[in-house]
């Protein structure tokens, strides 16, 4: 009886998700913070960290989705340049134009996934490829639209939605948090997020259950290419500018906050819940370093070993599972 008991209560590492382990280093990553700046753990502080999250947090939806599937997005960057640059152009800071220069901008990040899910779903053009080269055609058509100068710049309103607080909580993080339950309850409580993990795990067993691949597909990355979009939209708040390859460092940023969350980079495991938790770990690190004075090529050595090291963890706990 007693050894049924011990058993039972028995505590085991395989029993815990794998997207504990992030927010445990997002705990100690706050913690560290707080013991080189007292201010680092503040509520302030933290506020502000995860407002600036926000962003690579809303990149990686469409990121997590895509590596889900077992693929991955290399245009995100682009895409948030190109509905930047447009949003501000047709905003030209009048809240009156905000609807159509939204509108525009959406439905643009929506025709680039569109392009790199048929091309991937239909032409069988390997994702690293197709979407490498949907970058080269986004980035060309960005510069011919500005002429290598973008102009314009964000509406009152949007920068107020986008820098503002509400009682002194970003709107940013309050976007953030309800774009990350309605795509949470998308994944684990809706056909299409069984698909999509289906898919991940294997295209043809998938098939062969009557999962639409082809269609599962060209939706994720039209999905990517609209939340790449809405970043670039409310960048363009944050700056009040734009500007190009704005994009840039969320291309990287998003892929890591994905596997560092815990999600396999070949497909079919994962969650963005995790993914949450790996934003939050590489927003962090992104603050914390300059705090340490290190020059900029110091960051980037010790920004890389930091997730090589999470990276490890993480693959040891999968491997015990």
């Amino acid at each position: 009886m007693k050894s049924q008991m011990v058993a039972k209560y028995n505590f085991s590492l395989d029993r815990v998700p794998i997207f504990f382990w992030p927010y445990v280093a997002v705990l100690l990553l706050f913690g560290a913070g707080s013991l080189i700046s007292a201010e680092f753990g503040g509520l302030n502080h933290i506020l502000l960290v995860l407002g600036l999250a926000s962003f690579t947090g809303l990149v990686a939806v469409g990121q997590t989705m895509v590596i889900l599937l077992g693929g991955i997005d290399l245009s995100v960057s682009s895409t948030i340049t190109m509905a930047g640059v447009i949003s501000a152009t047709i905003m030209s800071g009048s809240d009156a134009r905000i609807l159509p220069a939204v509108v525009l901008s959406l439905l643009i990040g929506v025709v680039i996934g569109l392009l790199n899910g048929m091309g991937i779903g239909i032409l069988n053009i390997p994702p690293l490829v197709m979407t490498l080269g949907v970058t080269s055609l986004v980035q060309g058509i960005s510069l011919l639209y500005t002429n290598g100068a973008p102009k314009g710049n964000s509406a009152p309103f949007l920068s107020h939605l986008a820098t503002d607080t509400l009682a002194g909580v970003p709107f940013m993080l309050i976007i953030w948090g309800l774009v990350s339950l309605v795509v949470i309850i998308v994944l684990h409580r809706t056909s299409f997020g069984r698909w999509t993990y289906a898919v991940g795990h294997s295209p043809k067993a998938a098939y062969m259950s009557g999962v639409n691949v082809k269609f599962t597909t060209i939706a994720v990355y039209a999905i990517s290419g609209f939340m790449a979009a809405l970043t670039g939209v409310l960048l363009t708040g944050y700056t009040r500018t734009s500007y190009l390859n704005i994009g840039d460092p969320y291309q990287m940023a998003s892929i890591a906050a994905v596997v560092v969350g815990g999600t396999s980079i070949l497909g079919g495991f994962g969650s963005y819940i995790g993914t949450v938790a790996g934003t939050i770990i590489i927003t962090i690190i992104q603050s914390l370093l300059p705090i340490l004075s290190i020059p900029e090529a110091g960051r980037q050595v010790v920004s890389g070993s930091i997730i090589l090291v999470l990276l490890l963890v993480y693959g040891r706990a999968k491997a015990n599972r």
